[in-house]
Protein backbone atom coordinates (compact mmCIF):
# COMPACT_ATOMS: atom_id res chain seq x y z
CA UNK A 1 0.00 0.00 0.00
CA UNK A 2 1.54 3.45 -0.98
CA UNK A 3 1.15 6.69 1.65
CA UNK A 4 -1.25 9.22 -0.74
CA UNK A 5 1.66 11.73 0.62
CA UNK A 6 4.18 10.43 -1.09
CA UNK A 7 2.01 10.84 -4.47
CA UNK A 8 1.09 14.31 -4.10
CA UNK A 9 3.01 17.22 -5.64
CA UNK A 10 3.79 20.35 -3.80
CA UNK A 11 4.79 23.79 -5.10
CA UNK A 12 7.65 25.71 -2.92
CA UNK A 13 6.31 29.23 -1.64
CA UNK A 14 7.93 32.51 -0.21
CA UNK A 15 6.47 35.81 0.70
CA UNK A 16 8.02 39.45 1.39
CA UNK A 17 9.56 38.35 4.27
CA UNK A 18 11.43 36.05 2.16
CA UNK A 19 10.36 32.27 4.45
CA UNK A 20 9.05 29.72 2.91
CA UNK A 21 6.10 27.11 2.97
CA UNK A 22 5.41 23.91 1.19
CA UNK A 23 1.94 24.24 -0.72
CA UNK A 24 -0.15 21.80 -2.78
CA UNK A 25 0.72 21.90 -6.15
CA UNK A 26 -2.92 21.80 -7.52
CA UNK A 27 -3.91 24.83 -5.29
CA UNK A 28 -3.72 28.48 -6.68
CA UNK A 29 -0.85 30.19 -4.80
CA UNK A 30 -2.63 32.65 -1.85
CA UNK A 31 -2.57 35.88 -1.65
CA UNK A 32 0.92 36.90 -0.18
CA UNK A 33 2.89 34.26 -1.41
CA UNK A 34 4.76 33.87 -4.44
CA UNK A 35 5.98 30.51 -6.00
CA UNK A 36 9.80 29.87 -5.70
CA UNK A 37 9.74 28.28 -8.56
CA UNK A 38 10.53 24.36 -7.35
CA UNK A 39 7.83 21.98 -7.29
CA UNK A 40 8.49 18.32 -6.41
CA UNK A 41 7.54 15.70 -3.97
CA UNK A 42 7.23 17.02 -0.32
CA UNK A 43 10.98 15.61 0.28
CA UNK A 44 12.53 16.76 -2.47
CA UNK A 45 10.49 20.69 -1.80
CA UNK A 46 12.09 20.43 1.70
CA UNK A 47 15.69 19.71 0.88
CA UNK A 48 15.24 22.43 -1.20
CA UNK A 49 13.71 24.82 1.79
CA UNK A 50 16.52 23.57 3.71
CA UNK A 51 19.02 24.76 1.14
CA UNK A 52 17.76 27.93 0.61
CA UNK A 53 16.34 29.01 3.53
CA UNK A 54 19.88 29.74 5.39
CA UNK A 55 18.48 32.89 7.79
CA UNK A 56 15.14 32.13 9.03
CA UNK A 57 14.49 35.24 10.81
CA UNK A 58 11.94 37.61 8.18
CA UNK A 59 13.39 39.84 5.95
CA UNK A 60 12.18 42.95 7.99
CA UNK A 61 14.27 41.87 10.83
CA UNK A 62 17.70 41.57 9.33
Amino acid sequence: MSDESDERTFRVLVNAEEQYSLFPAVLPVPGGWRSADFTGTEDDCVAFVDRVWTDMRPASTR
